[in-house]
């Protein structure tokens, strides 16, 4: 099966869970020809394919519940409980049960790509030594969320730079479409159960965002409160990719959405305003709740730190699923120096190869 009949074949499958909105998916079609980094992040159902027939030799590896989508912008900021400001994981979108070793290689391999993009400037051998190193001493630590408080300054510098201007960011949302066509019931009752107060006043805008859900329903209710704006969305969630990959390698068929399991598990910090709320995730956005992009890196940034602290929360995430901790201990130890590398290097060129392909339609 070829990249385009993949990308119909699943988006035809996606239909069946969600209304897909027609103008971003030919955004995200667009988006996939600009570059092979984009590309890897919109496409994660055509790795859930390949992933399994490229890397023989990770498909035996201990199983987790994995982020599955994993990659070098899927960290970003958010406010906890008590008001801190935490860096980690904020995407779950395509959760689901994998081998442990699929997070770190889809990670590695984002490096690799955004290396050759020139957002990063490490070299690819440092980098997936970095990833490796970060999520084995993740893993004997028992895990530790990143509070960007008291410790973990340098983080939180890298942190501070991309959060947006205030005044800009209300403005943009400010900005956001009118929906055109009634808002489902479903998500008016799952905005409305994290606004704050009963029968507060808003208005409902639509949301074009990320690479990999472009496509999805996400609805923006926007209110005054207490002075200030506040702003909650909630985006049509679906099985992950993986489900559509096993169905078209084994007829098997499975509906479930881990979102709120994984983040129920994971050692972390929770944000108290992410909830799955039927199919809908509803969260609080913010200036201060932001995925961070690369362009977004202050110029002098220690990336070799970064990358550590990814694979660290890589580690907190895995080490939800307590039952395979000691197999994930004792399956590291035993694989050859340069596994990780050399599977990033393996998948990098299958993404080239399937990005290629695309541009040529």
């Amino acid at each position: 099966m070829n990249i385009h009949t993949a990308t119909s074949q699943y988006e035809q499958w996606l239909t069946a869970y969600t209304a897909l909105v027609a103008k971003d998916i030919a955004s995200k079609h667009e988006q996939m020809t600009s570059g092979v980094f984009p590309f890897l992040r919109a496409t994660f159902y055509r790795w859930a394919q390949r992933t399994p027939l490229i890397c023989k030799d990770l498909v035996e590896a201990p199983v987790v519940l994995a982020v599955g989508d994993l990659h070098v912008e899927n960290f970003g900021t958010w406010r906890d409980a008590e008001g801190r400001l935490i860096w980690g994981v904020n995407d779950f979108d395509e959760a689901c049960h994998l081998p442990y070793t699929n997070d770190l290689v889809r990670l590695a391999v984002s490096v690799q790509l955004a290396v050759e993009a020139g957002h990063l400037r490490i070299e690819r051998v440092h980098a997936s030594s970095a990833i490796l190193s970060g999520y084995a001493a993740g893993l004997e630590a028992g895990g530790k969320p990143f509070v960007l408080a008291e410790q973990n300054g340098w983080l939180r510098d890298i942190a501070h730079n991309s959060l947006s201007n205030p005044v800009t960011y209300w403005e943009k949302m400010n900005d956001l479409p009118k929906v055109k066509v009634g808002v489902p019931e479903s998500a008016v009752v799952a905005l409305e159960h994290v606004l704050p107060g009963g029968g507060l006043p808003y208005r409902v805008r639509h949301r074009t965002a990320g690479v990999g859900s472009l496509g999805h329903p996400r609805f923006v209710a926007i209110a005054e409160w207490e002075g200030s704006r506040i702003a909650r969305e909630a985006k049509a969630l679906v099985p992950s990719g993986c489900v559509w990959a096993q169905e078209s390698r084994e007829k098997r068929s499975a509906v479930e959405i881990f979102y709120q399991a994984i983040m129920d598990r994971a050692v972390r910090a929770h944000d108290p305003f992410v909830q799955l709320q039927g199919h809908w995730i509803v969260r609080r956005l913010a200036p201060d709740c932001a995925r961070i992009e690369l362009g977004s890196l202050p110029e002098e940034r220690a990336e070799s730190e970064l990358l550590y602290a990814m694979g660290w929360e890589t580690a907190n995430i895995h080490l939800g699923s307590k039952s395979a901790v000691n197999a994930i201990k004792a399956d590291l130890k035993k694989r050859k120096k340069g596994w990780l590398q050399s599977a990033a290097q393996a998948m990098a060129e299958a993404t080239q190869e399937d990005w290629i392909a695309w541009n040529k339609s």
